[in-house]
């Protein structure tokens, strides 16, 4: 990885979207269960970008914030 790579890598944290494997790394939930979730259309933490689920970081941990169980 060159000098320039390695300036554009944003910290998992940081970043406003995440991969269906990144959210689920981020928030512990199991990707079957996340995929589960945001499926249904009214889930408000997932952006379909074609084809490919986003998963919005902040909505997410307020999504898992306000949940009694999952």
């Amino acid at each position: 990885m060159n000098k320039e790579e390695k300036r554009t890598i944003v910290p998992v944290w940081e970043r406003r979207l995440l991969t269906l494997e990144e959210a689920a790394a981020y928030s512990g939930i199991g990707t079957r269960t996340l995929k589960t979730i945001s499926d249904d259309p009214s889930c408000e933490f997932v952006l379909w970008i074609g084809r490919k689920r986003m998963f919005k970081r902040t909505k997410l941990d307020r999504f898992i914030d306000e949940a009694y169980s999952i």
